[in-house]
């Protein structure tokens, strides 16, 4: 991976109110729980957080989730509940944001030297 590139990989949901997103650690072992689901969610999610867009799709500007919001859309307010509920029946996002461009290091760079000439 070059330098500044980065790749974030999310579920969303859409809601009958609300859309959600689950944020994706490591794809493959995501992929894996799909199947085994006796892999933990904690080897594929960092946090164990639900994100509301307010009808926004995947963009707009994320909340977290209250257990409300959860209770009205799922039935029920416990997270872990929600989570696996989300990522079975969720899209799969994934986003690659390009490497930057340009010097990696000025310190490296060749000197420049002005107003003198050699002879």
């Amino acid at each position: 991976m070059t330098k500044g590139e980065a790749t974030q990989v999310k579920v969303h949901y859409k809601g009958k109110d609300e859309d959600f997103i689950i944020f994706i650690d490591d794809l493959g072992t995501y992929k894996k729980w799909q199947t085994d689901k006796s892999i933990p969610m904690a080897h594929f999610i960092s946090a164990f957080k639900i994100f509301v867009t307010h009808k926004q799709g995947t963009q707009g500007q994320m909340d977290g989730a209250s257990k409300s919001t959860l209770d009205n859309e799922f039935g029920v307010s416990n997270e872990e509940e929600v989570i696996k509920k989300i990522l079975d029946s969720g899209t799969l996002q994934e986003t690659e944001f390009p490497d930057r461009q340009g010097p990696k290091n000025d310190a490296q760079q060749g000197s420049i030297v002005t107003g003198q000439v050699s002879r």
